[in-house]
């Protein structure tokens, strides 16, 4: 695929994580050592572990969650901020604003432990007419990415709504990985470790 958009999303509220570590803490922005050992916020190991696959990066978050666009914007990334009421109000969105990109990879933003290879090897898959996915001993994980023609299906996910019903056997390319990163997201704080 020659101009992909990575979709790193970040605009959910962590109600999870908030009622056990507190309502003032994001879990975004949270302390992890990640795949490389080395402390940084969870959302930062995300857009690390991206590297240089694809040069396009937009990042959705809400308006008012200025330390995670300021961390988007120090690696690059395009910011589009919603006040999402889910999944995929946000995908719908950010499928809207890099609408003439030839495909989408679906990255969630509290998943830091996806493995720079997985996420190349899923990009690597992506063609205009199927879904990519990465898989592995539990099925189908993260990151998903999407062809071209998914575009307009795309834009009309609502609310909590994911992009799973668009999977179906012919169209979906499984990337088969033995990265325990793609079923892992941090939902509570010891998700971190």
């Amino acid at each position: 695929m020659n101009n992909p958009v990575a979709i790193i999303l970040a605009a959910g509220q962590g109600s999870r994580f908030r009622i056990m570590a507190g309502d003032d803490q994001d879990k975004l922005l949270a302390p992890c050592r990640g795949l490389i050992d080395i402390e940084r916020p969870v959302l930062e190991h995300v857009l690390i572990n991206l590297g240089d696959c694809i040069e396009r990066r937009l990042v959705i978050t809400r308006p008012h969650s200025l330390d995670i666009i300021a961390l988007a914007h120090a690696y690059d990334c395009e910011v589009l901020l919603l006040d999402s009421t889910g999944m995929g109000d946000s995908l719908a969105a950010a499928v809207a604003a890099s609408a003439e990109a030839s495909g989408w990879l679906v990255i969630l933003g509290d998943m830091p432990f996806i493995a720079p290879a997985t996420l190349d090897a899923v990009t690597r898959a992506m063609t205009e007419d199927c879904v990519a996915v990465a898989t592995g001993e539990s099925g189908y994980g993260h990151p998903v990415g999407f062809g071209r023609k998914f575009g307009l299906s795309l834009q009309t996910l609502r609310g909590d709504q994911g992009a799973r019903r668009l999977f179906s056997a012919e169209c979906v390319t499984e990337v088969q990985v033995t990265d325990p990163g793609i079923y892992r997201d941090v939902d509570i704080p010891a998700n971190l470790l």
